[in-house]
C-alpha cells in the first residue's frame, strides 16, 4: 500500500497511558476503515476544524467524546442511586408509599374541549 503511513506518537509515558493510539494522515475525501463495517471519511478541513463522516451500522453508537462521557456519568449516577435504594430497602426501612389519588365525584361534569382553530377554515361545516 503506497501512500498510507501510520505511526505511533507521544512520549513513552503517553504510550503507556494510551497504548493503542495510532495516528493516520488523511486528506479531504479520504477514509479509514475500522473493523469490517465502520468507515470514517474526512469531509472537510477548515482551519483547525475537521469534519468527519462516519458510516456505521445502527447497532454501533457513535458519539462525540464529551457526550459519551456525560452518558457514562449519568449511567453511573443512576446505578449508584439504584444500589442505594436497594440497600435502604434491604435494611428494612420502609419505602415511601405513593399517595392515593382523590376519588372522582360521580356528579362531576365532563370538561369542555377547547376550541381549535385551523388557519384557512371557517367555523361552519359546508
Amino acid at each position: 500500500m503506497s501512500g498510507l503511513f501510520a505511526r505511533r506518537v507521544g512520549s513513552r509515558s503517553q504510550q503507556e497511558k494510551e497504548p493503542n493510539v495510532l495516528v493516520l494522515s488523511r486528506q479531504k475525501d479520504e477514509s479509514i476503515i475500522i473493523g469490517d463495517d465502520v468507515e470514517v471519511t474526512i469531509v472537510d478541513v477548515r482551519g483547525d476544524k475537521v469534519r468527519l463522516g462516519i458510516n456505521a451500522p445502527r447497532s454501533i453508537s457513535v458519539h462525540r467524546k464529551e457526550i459519551y462521557e456525560a452518558i457514562q456519568r449519568e449511567k453511573a449516577e443512576k446505578a449508584a442511586a439504584e444500589a442505594a435504594a436497594e440497600k435502604t430497602s434491604a435494611e428494612g426501612e420502609p419505602e415511601a408509599k405513593p399517595q392515593a389519588e382523590p376519588e372522582a365525584k360521580s356528579e362531576a361534569k365532563p370538561e369542555a374541549k377547547p376550541e381549535t382553530h385551523t388557519p384557512g377554515k371557517t367555523g361552519t361545516d359546508d
